[in-house]
């Protein structure tokens, strides 16, 4: 049959419309990734540069971004040295780049593309094939490598592809790399640039979950035996939502095969069933039902995104988010572990965990959202070392893990926390909101017209600053609050005399205004998203 779509985008929509009857249409999208060699603007966001399949995102495209990073390696300047954690380019060319991409359609494709180039100038290919984030960030410390480059969009949905940079210490790319990328490839595009494909001849491929294993072995802040020991010796179950990602198949290489674990979503499915393959409420519950079925003394049920680095927990009686997980595992690894240093979270994530910091003496940093903002709290020399570094958006990491989010980690830790504490998660959180109090954290927004995105709607909700200050009373839902502090790294955030507490800052890449809010009770949350709503929308009028 012949179609005719005017380009990707056009194609996609019939694709997203009945991803059943329409899965053949991928065909066309690869026509549209090989044959579409217009330019494109490339922006690296908090988490790589991503954009659709076939219309941005095209193999032109990313052999465009590999260049730029072939020539930002060849041109280093001593400032740039110092962040890719490299001597020189002949450094580079020995250490080597680890290439892998997580199990989107045409990953492998678009990931040859990357190595035959990168190959081409002598530099040493690692090859992870489908991998998640904090395997290829592991890998980078176990080989050695100077850099990794993971082909994966995160928790985009199907019709998203994206490029995300780690330099030698296995973290995220920070501004000072991600802005020299852009500005070459931008170039590379304002000129029209053609770049032919060229296919690796020569690369080395690596186990990543085996040197993930072996790297949190030697880190030592989870104790892997007594995890498996739990699983075999007690009576539980566990499910595992893979969301048809690249996660599958790693946790049972991590805790051994057993009949008490069952993992759902394992299947290939490059389209994701329709659904937006992230670590949401609606998308947990299948979780929660296979869960509610068993009589298991312990029970544990996690979704992670495609590439690992988002989950979210439950354990039948609650659906647990990062915002009260992250403060778990503070706890867990303070008071069990004696592990010491700094809670590190973004502005945006629940003060659970400062409620818990604060009466334990343990330090807080809060930073702009984006999980490479912890970097500075996760390296091994820090002066101020961070315990866990967590944000609200379902990511995570240790005291000496991984400078990426890590979902496996997560699980893991989850997992220890039972074996050690003896209680279910739900059980072990209701003790310490008993202890430390309770935290009702929720997200909103507003979306506005288009021209206001980037700059002219960061304008405007900086007018914010005045009408907010130290002192002032707010009346919310009838009750009288004052504001104690203002915090304004990322956006405006707005702490209340309560405790309770409300952000909002710009989309970075969206026509939109987002909200953070948290109170100390359910019933106060609705009054709260009207009052930052009314307020929001009269500062942007």
């Amino acid at each position: 049959m012949a179609y005719h779509f005017k380009n990707a985008e056009e194609c996609w929509r019939s694709i997203m419309s009945d991803v059943k009857g329409n899965a053949s249409l991928l065909s066309e999208i690869k026509k549209f990734a090989k044959e579409n060699t217009a330019p494109t603007n490339i922006v690296f966001g908090t988490s790589g540069w991503r954009g659709e399949i076939g219309t941005d995102y095209t193999f032109n495209n990313v052999r465009i971004v590999t260049t730029a990073i072939i020539e930002m390696f060849k041109n280093i300047n001593a400032e740039l040295l110092n962040a890719l954690g490299v001597k020189n380019f002949e450094e580079i060319k020995k250490r080597g780049v680890i290439v892998g991409h997580d199990n989107r359609f045409l990953g492998p494709e678009f990931a040859n593309s990357v190595m035959g180039l990168l190959a081409r100038e002598g530099i040493q290919v690692y090859y992870a094939g489908e991998a998640t984030t904090p395997e290829l960030s592991a890998s980078i410390e176990m080989l050695n490598a100077a850099a990794a480059i993971n082909l994966t969009p995160s928790h985009n949905p199907a019709n998203y592809a994206g490029f995300k940079f780690n330099p030698a210490d296995g973290g995220p790319a920070g501004i000072e790399i991600t802005n020299i990328i852009e500005k070459k490839a931008n170039q590379l595009m304002a000129n029209n640039k053609i770049i032919p494909e060229i296919l690796p001849k020569k690369v080395e491929k690596i186990n990543t979950i085996k040197l993930y294993e072996n790297f949190l072995r030697q880190r030592g802040t989870l104790n892997i035996e007594k995890i498996r020991s739990f699983i075999q010796k007690e009576d539980c179950f566990i499910c595992i939502d893979h969301v048809h990602g690249a996660t599958r198949k790693k946790p049972s290489l991590l805790l051994g095969e057993s009949d008490k674990i069952s993992y759902l979503r394992t299947e290939d499915d490059y389209l994701f069933g329709g659904i937006p393959p992230e670590p949401s409420a609606r998308n947990l519950q299948l979780v929660m039902d296979a869960l509610k079925e068993r009589k298991n003394r312990f029970k544990l049920g996690v979704i992670m995104d495609p590439d690992g680095d988002r989950i979210r927990f439950t354990d039948g009686n609650r659906d647990i988010t990062m915002n009260h997980f992250g403060a778990m595992v503070l706890h867990f690894l303070y008071t069990y572990k004696n592990l010491s240093g700094v809670l590190v979270k973004s502005v945006a994530t629940s003060n659970f965990g400062n409620a818990i910091a604060q009466k334990l003496g343990i330090p807080i940093k809060e930073t702009a959202v984006g999980f490479k903002n912890f970097r500075p709290y996760m390296l091994q020399n820090a002066r101020d070392r961070a315990i866990v570094s967590y944000e609200e958006s379902d990511g995570i990491s240790g005291y000496n893990n991984t400078l990426e989010k890590d979902a496996l980690f997560g699980l893991l830790i989850a997992l220890e926390m039972m074996a050690v504490t003896g209680k279910n998660i739900s059980e072990y959180l209701s003790g310490l909101e008993e202890e430390f109090g309770a935290y009702y954290p929720e997200r909103a927004g507003i979306e506005v017209e288009r021209s206001l995105a980037g700059a002219p709607l960061a304008k405007k909700l900086s007018h914010l600053v005045e009408k907010f200050k130290i002192g002032r009373e707010l009346s919310i839902g009838g009750e009288r609050k004052i504001i104690a502090s203002v915090i304004t790294v990322d956006g405006i955030k707005i702490i209340l005399d309560d405790n309770s507490w409300f952000l909002v800052r710009p989309s970075g890449t969206e026509p939109k205004v987002r909200f953070y809010i948290e109170t100390r009770s359910q019933k106060e949350l609705p009054a709260m998203i009207d009052t930052v709503k009314s307020i929001t929308k009269e500062v942007l009028e």
